[in-house]
């Protein structure tokens, strides 16, 4: 699920990640204790989609290749797939952290709920969040959804899985609506 970062070298990224670590208070340990590894900035991105609000969601041109037959396929069934968050940067990663230790959160419980700067497969441009029409964005009630029963018997056949089940193994809340596409050469 690695992309090549824009970062000239590698050892700036991972020390660049160790400072906004230090900065935000991650323990030390953190990707070590929950077997997670480091996901580098994806370098080329398109245009998926842009929402009804504006919003531009990137992925890489692969997944938004995959993404878009996803969609189609589910809205040929009768289901519509909204497409939430795509591509997030390291940036807006420290900044999403940021804001819930601004509300008083303490970064261990932040860090049930999002993955630290450097450690979000959204950095990929390989992961999406997705709803649908009846159904508030990045909430367990997706998975009661049609969309959801979809995507559990077809996301497969476009190479796209739901990365935080509940009690994964790497201590993230149970995200129904978190899919991550994992390359593969049969899905084009």
């Amino acid at each position: 699920m690695n992309e090549k970062t824009a970062t000239p070298d590698d050892r700036d990224y991972d020390q660049r990640i160790l400072e906004i670590h230090q900065e935000l208070g991650v323990p030390e340990h953190y990707a070590h204790d929950r077997g997670l590894r480091l996901f580098e900035e994806a370098l080329s991105l398109v245009t998926a989609e842009v929402d009804t609000n504006g919003k531009v969601h990137r992925l890489t041109e692969k997944t938004s290749t995959l993404w878009k037959r996803m969609k189609y396929a589910a809205t040929k069934d009768g289901i519509h797939l909204i497409l939430v968050s795509g591509f997030r940067d390291v940036d807006y990663q420290v900044g999403l952290i940021r804001k819930k230790l601004d509300q008083g959160k303490s970064i261990d419980d932040i860090l049930k709920v999002l993955a630290a700067p450097g450690f979000s497969e959204h950095h990929t441009g390989r992961a999406i969040d997705l709803t649908s029409p009846d159904c508030p964005p990045c909430t367990e009630r997706f998975e009661h959804t049609d969309a959801f029963a979809w995507l559990n018997m077809h996301a497969r056949e476009f190479g796209f899985s739901m990365s935080f089940p509940r009690g994964n193994r790497h201590g993230f809340i149970y995200e129904p609506w978190h899919w991550a596409f994992h390359d593969s050469s049969e899905f084009l």
